[in-house]
């Protein structure tokens, strides 16, 4: 079958189950979706009682502010329970009345809000706080002051007195500490910020009066002092003049202490209010236990009605995914081929030629696999044969300008020789015409000498003989030879190597490599203001030959290039000064056969610098390459 029908047909088994199960869960969505709706409100009686709970706490930590939101709370239970009895619409969702099987628990929901309701009315109308306990806490802050004022007054006054006194001056010390601490403990208990301090408050004012009154000289005469170890003590008198303090704080004394004595022993929320909130604290659990049973029941009424349905949509769920594995192994089967295909592809792209794909269905596949290896063989083919067409080419290149450099030595060295006059004296017409000819012969010699490298390097046959060197002398050799040419070029050409570099690289290519970048270097930059600097950077493991200028730079678009044969960057230019576009790519090939890189960096208009590395340490050697 064709792969294309075969996934027709597949698609098709697929929709149909897809439109069948599609249906079933609209229909079954629609006929439970009220239902859902109505369970759903019943769940949300459970969260109004928790919000009434914490609505009522949050009113007795003194927020007056919530009492419209307990009161909305309550109107929210009355109106949800109202609606699920006879149906309707709850916050835009239409709901059920509940089932008749359901009514006994219903009504065991009504029944326990009906007590739970009656408690927060109370909570929302009740006072909060007690007046009396209220005020008595305004009265002792605002008393505080003048105690803690007084009892400085009564140190003060004990302070002249001599040490048959100082039992007293402690006390009074004591009383001072004791006032500061009453102060405190009060603020903390009114804002409701102190937890269990009316105990600590106690034993601060007990410990107070029964200082007071050792003082005055009076008896201790509770028997609570007692519980907190104060113990009568026998002092003498203090004299009428240093007690002027005492008897101005006995008085208010005696006002602040009753006050904290009920305070301390009424709570700061009314009774009223705290029966009301204790109350209603502990019937929230018997509402929230019968709406849980409510909705439990009705969750589970649910379930047993549409077990039929769920048991037919779980058939045809695992008719689903059966079809599904069908589908995935029968598509997975017939795109098998396809991971062959691509990575045999992937050979090709990496100039792996000839391999097969082995499927012998008559599908389109098939037929694609049969087209992929005809390709192949036909790849393989011409690959051979463009090998072969190449390899003899290049043995041709090599040939032919081998035998054109044998007949152009001694057109040179005869060009030489005659200007030399060396065989008869020449006029001065005839002087220029030969060095036109010696001029000519040796660009030509040059040309051919790149080509003859390039060859070399394409064929592999570039000899390279790697020996310890000293960089610096083989940079002065190169400098010294291409000084004469700067000079007439009018350009200043330097070298910056401070002391002896050792690497390991071919002397005589090196220095044809440092030629040809020099050469190009002299050729950018501008006569009279031209720079051309051979820079030397040892590293750890290797050497940075770097020539700089500041010529007019290479453009970008020309960076990714500027090594491949026969490409100029600025012909015009390059016609000009001379140039075969061979240079640079003979200098990656012999630094590449070093096993070292080279790379350039320009900037228009400011200058170009090419790189290249050499090694400092030996390695096997690659002749020829």
């Amino acid at each position: 079958m064709k792969l294309t029908l075969k996934t027709y047909l597949l698609l098709g088994v697929i929709i149909g189950v897809s439109a069948i199960n599609f249906y079933l869960l609209i229909f079954t969505s629609e006929q439970n979706q009220d239902i859902l709706h109505s369970i759903s409100s019943a769940s949300d009686l459970k969260v109004i009682v928790e919000r009434i709970g914490s609505v009522a706490n949050s009113i007795a930590s003194g927020n007056e502010g919530d009492r419209a939101t307990l009161e909305q709370q309550v109107t929210d239970f009355d109106d949800t329970y109202a609606r699920l009895g006879v149906g309707g619409n709850i916050g835009g969702l239409n709901v059920v009345a509940v089932p008749s099987e359901l009514a006994p628990a219903y009504q065991q929901v009504g029944d326990a809000w009906i007590p739970y309701k009656a408690d927060a009315e109370k909570i929302k109308q009740e006072t909060i706080f007690d007046p009396k306990v209220r005020d008595g806490l305004t009265y002792v802050l605002g008393k505080n002051g003048d105690l803690i004022s007084l009892t400085n007054g009564v140190e003060n006054d004990l302070t002249p007195l001599d040490r048959n006194y100082n039992r007293q001056k402690i006390i009074a010390l004591e009383m001072v500490n004791v006032a500061k601490d009453i102060g405190e403990k009060t603020l903390l208990y009114s804002i409701g910020e102190g937890g269990n301090v009316t105990s600590s408050l106690t034993k601060d004012r007990l410990l107070f009066d029964a200082d007071l009154k050792k003082l005055e000289g009076l008896p201790l005469d509770n028997p609570q002092y007692a519980v907190y170890g104060i113990t009568p003590e026998t002092l003498p008198a203090i004299p009428r003049e240093n007690s002027d303090s005492i008897r101005q704080l006995d008085p208010l004394w005696e006002s602040v202490n009753l006050k904290l004595a009920y305070v301390e022993s009424n709570t700061l929320l009314s009774k009223d209010f705290g029966a009301a909130l204790s109350q209603l604290n502990s019937q929230r659990n018997v509402l929230l236990n019968a709406t849980s049973s409510f909705v439990d029941q009705w969750n589970g009424m649910v379930d047993s009605q549409l077990h039929d349905k769920v048991v037919i949509v779980q058939l045809f769920i695992v008719a689903d995914i059966i079809i599904f594995v069908i589908v995935v192994l029968s598509i997975r089967k017939s795109l098998m081929p396809l991971g062959t295909l691509i990575s045999a592809i992937s050979s090709i792209k990496e100039g792996i030629y000839g391999e097969k794909i082995n499927y012998s269905a008559k599908d389109e596949v098939g037929e694609l696999a049969e087209t992929f290896n005809s390709m192949s063989l036909t790849i393989q083919k011409k690959d051979e044969e463009s090998k072969k067409i190449e390899i003899a080419k290049d043995e041709f290149l090599a040939m032919v300008t081998h035998e054109l450099k044998t007949p152009l030595v001694p057109i040179q060295g005869y060009s030489d020789i005659l200007l030399g006059e060396h065989l008869g004296p020449l006029n001065t017409t005839q002087k220029e015409r030969l060095k036109i000819i010696s001029s000519s012969a040796t660009t030509l010699l040059q040309l051919i000498s790149d080509l003859l490298d390039a060859q070399k390097l394409e064929l592999g046959q570039l000899r390279i003989k790697k020996e310890k060197n000293n960089l610096q002398k083989t940079v002065e050799k190169t400098i010294i030879g291409m000084q004469p040419q700067a000079i007439i070029d009018g350009i200043t050409l330097s070298y910056a190597p401070k002391k002896d570099i050792y690497a390991y690289y071919d002397d005589d290519r090196i220095s044809q490599v440092l030629t040809n970048l020099i050469k190009n270097s002299l050729k950018a930059t501008a006569p009279k203001t031209g720079t051309v600097e051979v820079q030397l950077e040892e590293r750890e493991h290797d050497v940075v030959v770097s020539v700089k200028d500041n010529g007019k730079g290479i453009p970008p678009d020309a960076s990714d290039k500027i090594f491949k044969k026969f490409y100029q960057a600025d012909t015009t230019s390059t016609r000009e000064k001379g140039g075969s576009g061979l240079g640079l790519s003979i200098c990656k090939g012999i630094v590449e056969a070093h096993g070292g890189t080279i790379w350039m960096q320009s900037v228009m208009s400011k200058g170009t610098t090419f790189s290249f590395t050499l090694s400092k340490v030996e390695e096997t050697s690659r002749t020829p390459i």
